[in-house]
């Protein structure tokens, strides 16, 4: 298969989960959340779903409950948007760069006024 056609297929699904979650679902477990990146196989039997959330760890955890509770549906809908034979499994994957990203910040702002301090 094509990786044209497999890019094609994540960025619809990227954007329809996006587009649900905006929408919002019903469940209250899940919070503020952002799809950051769709990963799919080459045979387009799974979709691996990245996203990001702001907030503790217990909000991460029920978050991540609530989406895999959520995955059922969120495929249904997708099947009817994608038209495929087969319609992908859903997995869904906490991203860990936006909290690698804000480690980094904060070490790197330690380390400024310090080298404000020896000019």
């Amino acid at each position: 298969m094509s990786t044209q056609r497999v890019q094609r297929v994540g960025e619809t699904i990227h954007k329809e989960i996006s587009s649900l979650l905006l929408r919002g679902l019903k469940d209250p477990r899940i919070g503020f959340v952002t799809i950051t990146a769709v990963e799919m196989t080459q045979d387009l039997s799974a979709a691996r779903v990245f996203y990001s959330l702001i907030g503790s760890a217990e909000e991460r955890k029920a978050t991540a409950a609530g989406l895999k509770s959520s995955a059922p549906y969120i495929r249904q809908q997708l099947g009817r948007v994608l038209r495929l034979r087969l319609t992908p499994e859903i997995q869904f994957e906490y991203d860990t760069s936006v909290d690698y990203g804000i480690h980094i910040e904060k070490l790197l702002s330690e380390v400024r006024p310090e080298e404000n301090d020896e000019d």
